[in-house]
């Protein structure tokens, strides 16, 4: 969520960022918010002052007594002081509820070298890399040649989890294991510690992470308990450290996060219905970075250039778009994704989101730094998160992108030395 002392010094940035987002309709919430805070402060003032005449009061009425003043008035004074605080602190909670909800739900202040646009078709292509490979024969879908080759189990796995569920089998599973370990070694040579986090998340650590209000749609929610599985790493990664402080030596701390994915989302009627590119659970490797503010864009640029080197060690042509003010969503102030060629389609399509989310998820979950020059000053961190890959989606690449006319499916070189130096699928 946004800092309320942002909002505070800065309403009119907020206001004309809520117009590049396209969402006029939430800059009434900006007045709402200055006035609501207004009231907040002077709330406290008040109930500050009845707390200390509280303290002092009862002074008052046995020193009337004692000099035969009547302490009626007093009393009465008294009486009143527990209702007024009770009633300010009342009044209190449900401006500060009310703030930070709408503070969580306006979105972070964008970067000024996000490009204006309406929605993904605006989104800015920022180079191209790899030539994509010329078939002199039809390719089949991914899909459909896993299943022929006994590589995945696509009717089984809806038998008894519904579409959008899979099984690997033999190859494929040896691939996708190759996947990750190509992808964790890279990053821990890097300075990542890999991370296996909880799979479920309670909803106010969720809150923190990420808008809800958006995401929740696509959420698998526990039924009877206060727990989501999680739709991706980042989310536990970056409640991993709520409510704590850092010191300033022992930052950027680089994570790399293995786990499952679970989303609701599942790719449309068409190439996606049997297939591995959208679907309800899928693993994914997650580049996530605590760092000092001042930090933040260069570390953005890097988790970037990590996941490019993945994209071009796998020899898998891909270009790098800089994300429209219309497609990037609540909580990044910057994002970037790559998008790899998928043949069959003849496009592009995203295999990485890469995003500077800035001090919006720290604000939420009030993770801080602190100065080594000011002991008692400290900062909201700034949070990043990259794919750096999500294998499913990178199955497909390969089994399109390296597909033979036999059938067979070349295994891309940097992956061989996981795959016992096999040269094919």
């Amino acid at each position: 969520m946004l800092d309320i002392r942002f909002v505070r010094a800065s309403p009119e940035i907020v206001k004309a960022d809520l117009l590049k987002r396209n969402t006029p309709e939430k800059i009434a919430w900006v007045d709402e918010i200055l006035a609501k805070d207004a009231r907040s402060r002077e709330l406290k003032v008040q109930t500050d002052e009845l707390r200390r005449r509280r303290n002092t009061i009862a002074r008052e009425i046995n020193e009337a007594r004692k000099t035969g003043k009547d302490p009626a008035p007093l009393m009465a004074e008294a009486a009143e002081l527990p209702k007024n605080i009770k009633d300010n602190d009342a009044e209190q909670d449900e401006i500060t509820a009310l703030i930070r909800t709408r503070l969580m739900r306006l979105p972070n202040i964008l970067h000024e070298s996000v490009p204006q646009g309406k929605d993904d078709t605006e989104n800015i292509e920022i180079r191209r890399i790899g030539t994509p490979r010329t078939f002199d024969f039809e390719i089949q879908s991914h899909g459909q040649l896993a299943a022929d080759r006994g590589w995945a189990d696509f009717e089984r796995a809806t038998k008894i989890s519904g579409a959008g569920f899979y099984f690997l089998k033999g190859n494929l599973v040896l691939l996708d294991l190759a996947l990750q370990r190509f992808a964790l070694d890279l990053l821990e040579k890097k300075g990542f510690t890999p991370i296996s986090p909880p799979l479920m998340i309670n909803r106010s650590s969720y809150e923190g992470v990420t808008d809800l209000e958006d995401f929740e749609k696509v959420m698998y929610k526990i039924d009877g308990d206060d727990a989501y599985l999680i739709a991706t790493s980042e989310h536990p990664m970056a409640a991993m450290y709520q409510d704590e402080i850092f010191e300033e030596k022992d930052l950027p701390l680089r994570l790399a996060g293995l786990s499952s994915c679970f989303r609701r989302e599942i790719g449309a009627h068409g190439l996606d219905t049997k297939g591995l590119f959208r679907v309800h659970q899928f693993t994914k490797i997650e580049q996530f970075v605590f760092c000092k503010p001042e930090d933040s864009w260069q570390i953005h640029e890097e988790l970037l250039a990590n996941a490019e080197e993945i994209f071009k060690k796998l020899e898998l042509p891909y270009h790098v778009v800089n994300i429209c003010t219309g497609d990037i969503g609540t909580v990044a102030a910057k994002k970037y994704d790559i998008e790899a060629w998928m043949p069959r389609e003849n496009a592009y399509k995203e295999v990485v989101s890469c995003s500077n989310c800035t001090a919006y998820q720290a604000a939420s979950l009030n993770i801080r730094v602190r100065d080594k020059e000011n002991f008692e000053s400290k900062r909201y961190v700034h949070t990043l998160n990259s794919t750096a890959i999500a294998t499913s989606r990178v199955l497909r690449c390969i089994l399109e992108n390296y597909q033979n006319k036999d059938g067979s499916v070349t295994i891309p070189e940097v992956l061989r030395q996981y795959m016992n130096d096999r040269e094919f699928l």
